[in-house]
Formats: C-alpha cells, structure tokens, sequence
C-alpha cells in the first residue's frame, strides 16, 4: 500500500534495489560527479525528495518514483506524476502535471520534461512559463540551457485567457513570436520576428526587441510613447527613453515632437546618495515667444530663442539629528510651463534648508527664493529670504509645575527694488495644565516675547498697509492667558456624545507696536481653528494687543458607523480697540464674529466638512467653504465649494467664490469615466477686479479609462478656458496607453 515518504538524498540514493513505500536516509557519499558535468555534488548541498512510491531497476541503472512527487536540489525544485532517473545518463524525465519552479518564484508547467540531475538544464513538452510578475509564456517546446529558456513558436501575454464564467477567450494582447528567449540572468526577454495582437487582431510588427521580466530593479531601454493634441502645439508624440545608468542611478530623456511647434527635449535623472535622493527634471526647446505690449491686446514676437524649465529636488541625512532638503524651480520665461503642460503655478519657490531635530529640540536654517510668472509680478519686487532661522526648544523638565518652551526666528529679506526687512526675535513661554474635580480642564500661559526690526526703502512696499518705519525698531511682547474647558460625556443614539463649553482669557498691553512691516502676517482670516490663539495673526510682525474673552462650544457624537463633530465660538475685545485688523476681517470691531465648523462621517463612504463664518450684526454669510467626498476606490466624487463675503479692501486679500469638482464612475467591468472641473463663481459686484460673470470655467478635464489585470487604455479632454500671454486658451487631448509588465 503506497505511503508518503520523506528522503533526504543524494545521487547515491538509488543505489537501492527495490525500495518501495519505506522510510529511507542514506548518507551521501563524499563526492558525486554529475554525468553532466555540472557541479560536484558535496556534503552540505540541501538536496530533497518526496513521493508516494519508488522503485529500482538494477539492469537499467534506472529509479522510477511516481505518485506525487516532489523533488529539489538547493532552490530548483521539480513536481510531477512521475520522474525516472538514469544514472547513466543522469538524465531526470519528468511526466503527467510537470510543474519546475526555478529560484527566482518562475515556474514552467509542461506534460513531459527531460532535465539533468541539477535541475536546470532541459526541455520540456507543452510548456507554459508562469513568470513572477504575472507574464506567461507558451510554445509547443521549450529549452533550458543554464540561465537561458528558449522558445519555438511562442506566444506572451500576462491576460487573462478567461472570463469571470470560466469560459475561454482571446486575451485583451499577447506578442506572437518565432522565438521567444528569457535570460533568468538578465531578467529580460528577447523577441525575433514578432507581433503584437489585440483582442486576436495583429497591429504591430516586431522584428526584434527585448522588455524586462519584472524583476529586475531597473533596465535601460524605449518606453512606449505618448500621444496627444494641444491648440497650441499641434499634434505631438514624445518618444521616452530609459537610461538605467547604475544600481544607483538613473534617467529617463524624452523627445518630444509637435506639428505646430519646434521639438523639444525632456530629461529627468535621478541618484541615490549614501546620504539620501536627488532628482533633476528639465524641459526645454528653441522655439518663438509672444509678448503683449502694456495695452494688454498688442501682440509683440520676440522670436525664437531658448526656453525652459529646470526642476531639482533632494534631501541628505547628514547624521541621526541633521538633514538638509532642497528644491530648486526656475523657468525662463512666465508662461512656459503652462504652454508646454507642466504645470499651473503662478509662483516658483526654490528653498534650501538645513535641519536639526532631537527630542526636544528644532532648528531650522533655510533660504528661500521667488521667481512670479503673473503678468503683474515685476521682478524687483520678488524677495530673496537668507537666511531664514527658526529654533525651538522645550526642555524636559517642569518649571512651577508648568512647562517651558523657548523660540527664536531670524530672518533677512532682500529685494532688489523694494523693501528690505531684517528681523530677530526670541520668546519665552510657560504653560500649565490641570484637571480639578469637577473634571475642568484649566491652562495657564505666560509668554514674552522680543523684537528687533531694520526696515530698508519702506517707501517702495507692494501696499503702504505692509510697509515699516525706516531703521532700526525694537518692541516687547507680554502675554498673559487663562484657557478652560469642561467636557460633558454621556450614551445618545446607541454611541457617545461629549459637550464641551470653552471658555479663554487673552491679555496682552494695548496699542502693541504694529508699525512693523508685514512680511508674514497678511493672509488674515479668522476661523474655528485660530480663535483660541494667543495672537490670531499668521506669522511673527503682526501681534494682536489688548485683552479679549473668546467662548464657545464644541459638540461630538461617534456611535459605530458614522460621527459627528461641531464647534462654534466667537470673542469679544474687553480692552483695545482692534485697529491693527482689517476692516472686514471679522475681528476690527469689540466683537468678532462667529465662526464654525461641522465635519459628518459616515464610514469610508461619505464625508462632509462645513466651515463658516457668519457677521455678527446683520449675521449674513461672510465665509462659506464647504466640501464633500461620497463613494468608494472605484467610484467617487469630490466637492469642494467657497465663497468670501468679506469686504476686505486689501487687493491681496479680495473676495471670490469658487466651485470645484471631480469624481470617477465604474460603469462597468474595467470601464470607468472620470472628470474634473475647476469655476470662477466671481462678480463684478464681489470683487470689482473680477473679469467673470459669476459662472466662469477655467478648466475642466474629462475622459474614459480601461483597466484590467494587463492592460490600460486612458483618452482625456482638457479645456483651458483662460490664457495668458502665448498661452492661450484651448483644447488639448492626451491618449494614454500601459500594457502592463511590458511599459507605459
């Protein structure tokens, strides 16, 4: 009666007659020699064995095992109905459900096939080559010579060859081929006289060429190309080509050619430090630019000349505490990158910093420098930040109970034609917790805090609301404040609710020296998250002066499913008169008004977040932003919707209104559409600058998507609806191809 048996052996294991359903472990020999030459087989090498049944022929030198039988040597391993071993030979036949796995994960399924005793080298019958990154192979026959599988009349596809019912197909693509050869070595395929077939129809010959097997980190080699259609550049194709250029490093060069346009030229490289990642993007081309005079409508030609873009990013981790990160962004001129795609931003940051951190303490050296690409921007006005230093220190131990916290920032600001400001200050901070009985939360904050200012040509600041007072100024800052909260909890609607009234007392002396420049403090707008700040000003040269009472109440409710949180609150000025605020800010007068906020959850399938701010004479809407995420990975859709009511005279801070919105529907198996859009909700009567109707697009994107296990097939549609300059508004289409696990 057949009975599984577990053998440790070697060459000399079949040396036994007449061995069948035992328990065997023979020792090996010292040395066996391989009748293939290959490697001597010593003690040591992890040889194994498993079957239901074996037997031995003496007159033949042959040993049959059959059953299910397992069989390896070190990481080949072999599987069949049946395997023969000849030790004459020291040929190993393999037949019935033949299934070898090679180290690497590939395995190669066939009805018959002839190895050596190493595992390695043979033919196999009917084979089928399940790679490990989900590619498979066909033929008829295939070979295994060392590191190279060599096949006839072969065929490569990663599709799925049936539907969800089980019924066969023809694969979404597969590359027909008269030979197909895989070097395990160089984890690469080899193609000659080949074609590429979609759904079973050829559209692509091949005579030769060669993709990785997915596993290999990184190969040089083309990339598939790219398709679309701009207005502006006419038809174009980029051709990308990736350059593995070391273990380390890499780059990707990418021509790219326009109907209506000059080629172009894109690089992007990358290295990995011993310290950490750097990466280079560039985009350039020679090709003409088109002015406007200052009426705005005359168009001026500067003719062809060298245009581009240059983008470098990185970071170094010096030791455990020290790091510095960088990113450089410059571009020639101010509409090259949204006339060639790359992006929307009306403002380029390039940044140096050095950091130290430790458990308690962070500093911060950095430069900043800016490069504006509005049609407003003038060059001379755009400041360069070196250095700019940041330090914080809180140390472990309590002082009276409290804990301390130290700061300092420093900070030169230069502009070739326009205010210089040079800035150093350092505070000191304690704060203190405590629970009473009553289950009150109290906190305790005392800071005080150091200026010194140097003001350069205030006279040439972009407003005169943001110039200083030439020369050097210094100022102190005194703060006292008092913070309570006292939360309620208790059981409502199957989950918890918790009820918690907040009340704070800010004290700092009047009139505090505001005649600094500001620099850092002008995106002022008051909200539930800044109300119970000690100065509710963004940034360090505006503080806010006189004592204020703000109050409110926050309210929570999470049962299993869904929760809820909200909050509203609103302060009220005791001493001061609020002058150092804008008008329409919500925070110049005794009062402020309220603001809110509203986030409801349900699951991972809805989520609305409500902020508000509401006046608190007439209380009309001031501020209304409200956003909105429903669906899941598959199918989604994302709003976003605000409006500023505020009446704010500062031109950089002047109301709009604006919808945004985007999602993506699977309409059926593999099939999803998506789209996104982005509208100007403006009037002349908001915002008297506004150039809208109060229903202005500004761009939207549409387009269908065609996702299986191996293929992707994506065709978009952009609409720029507002230009700029030699960018115009218009229409651009991209189509988008991956056939997986060959490239994209």
């Amino acid at each position: 009666m057949p009975l599984r048996s577990a053998l440790l052996v070697t060459a000399a294991l079949f040396t036994a007659a007449g061995v069948q359903a035992q328990d065997v472990a023979m020792p090996a020999p010292d040395t066996a020699i391989p009748r293939d030459g290959g490697d001597i087989i010593a003690p040591g090498d992890k040889i194994g064995f498993e079957a239901d049944e074996l037997s031995y022929d003496h007159k033949a030198a042959t040993a049959t095992a059959t059953g299910k039988v397992r069989h390896n040597r070190d990481a080949w391993r072999l599987s069949a109905d049946r395997i023969d071993y000849d030790r004459t030979t020291g040929a190993v036949v393999a037949a019935g459900n033949v299934i070898t796995i090679d180290p690497e994960g590939n395995q190669a399924f066939g009805d018959r096939i002839e190895l050596t005793d190493t595992l390695r080298d043979g033919v196999i019958e009917n084979i089928l080559l399940v790679l490990n990154d989900g590619g498979r192979l066909a033929a008829k026959e295939g070979q295994r010579s060392d590191n190279i599988i060599s096949l006839r009349r072969a065929v490569y596809s990663p599709c799925a060859v049936v539907d969800n019912q089980g019924c066969p197909h023809a694969p979404v693509w597969q590359v027909k081929a008269l030979r197909i050869s895989y070097n395990r070595s160089k984890h690469r395929l080899y193609y000659k006289d080949a074609s590429l077939e979609m759904f079973g129809v050829p559209v692509f010959f091949l005579p030769t060429f060669s993709h990785p097997d997915g596993l290999a980190k990184q190969v040089s080699g083309l990339l598939l190309p790219g398709l679309g259609f701009q207005r502006q550049l006419g038809f174009g194709v980029s051709l990308p080509y990736h350059w593995a250029i070391a273990p380390d490093r890499d780059a990707t060069i990418t021509p790219h050619l326009y109907t209506a346009e000059n080629p172009a030229l894109e690089i992007s490289a990358r290295r990995l430090f011993a310290g950490g990642p750097v990466q280079i993007d560039s985009f350039f081309t020679y090709s003409r630019l088109t002015d406007f005079a200052s009426d705005g409508v005359t168009e001026i030609d500067r003719g062809n000349r060298f245009r581009g873009y240059l983008g470098v990013k990185g970071q170094f981790q010096h030791s455990p505490n020290w790091r510095s990160t960088f990113s450089v962004r410059l571009t020639t001129d101010d509409t090259f990158n949204r006339r060639y795609g790359l992006g929307y931003d009306d403002t380029l940051r390039s940044t140096y910093a050095l950091e130290r951190q430790t458990t308690n303490s962070y500093l911060s050296i950095s430069a900043w420098a800016f490069q504006g690409l509005r049609v407003i921007d003038t060059p001379g006005e755009m400041p360069y930040v070196l250095p700019l230093i940041d330090y914080d220190w809180r140390p472990d131990a309590a002082v009276l109970g409290g804990r301390l916290h130290f700061g300092a920032n420093t900070m030169n600001l230069i502009r070739t034609d326009g205010q210089s400001v040079q800035r150093a200050l350092a505070y000191g901070r304690w704060d203190r917790s405590f629970l009473t009985g009553l289950g009150q939360r109290i906190t305790g904050t005392a800071m005080l805090r150091g200026d010194v200012y140097n003001v350069i040509d205030p006279q040439k600041a972009t407003l005169p609301a943001y110039a200083g007072q030439a020369g050097f100024s210094a100022r102190a800052i005194p703060v006292a404040a008092l913070d309570i909260e006292w939360p309620f909890a208790g059981p409502a609607l199957g989950g918890t609710q918790t009820i918690t009234p907040r009340i704070q007392l800010v004290a700092t002396p009047s009139g505090i020296d505001n005649s600094t420049p500001n620099e850092d403090s002008r995106a002022i707008e008051l909200e539930s998250g800044s109300l119970f700040d000690l100065n509710r000003f963004p940034g360090y040269d505006r503080f806010e002066s006189g004592t204020r009472i703000s109050y409110g109440v926050q309210y929570a409710l999470s049962r299993p499913g869904w929760a809820l949180r909200s909050e509203i609150g609103q302060s009220v000025r005791l001493v001061g008169d609020g002058n150092e605020f804008p008008s329409g800010t919500g925070l110049s007068e005794t009062a402020s008004d309220f603001v809110g906020r509203t986030n409801l959850k349900f699951g991972s399938l809805f989520e609305i977040t409500h902020r508000f701010r509401v006046d608190r004479h007439s209380f009309a809407v001031r501020r209304n932003e409200i956003d909105v995420q429903i669906g899941s990975r598959d199918t989604y859709a994302t709003i976003g919707y605000l409006k500023l009511n505020r009446n704010i005279q500062l031109e950089d801070l002047q109301d709009r209104s604006e919808l945004r919105v985007g999602g993506r529907v699977a309409f059926a198996r593999f099939w999803s559409a998506f789209g996104s859009a982005i509208v100007d909700l403006t009037t002349a009567k908001e915002n008297p600058t506004a150039t809208g109707n109060g229903f202005s697009a500004i761009r939207h994107r549409i387009g269908v998507e065609y996702e299986d296990e191996c293929f992707r097939l994506g065709v978009s549609w952009r609409r720029d609806y507002i230009g700029d300059r030699d960018f115009r508004a218009g229409n651009t289409f991209l189509l988008t191809l991956a056939f997986k696990t060959l490239g994209k």
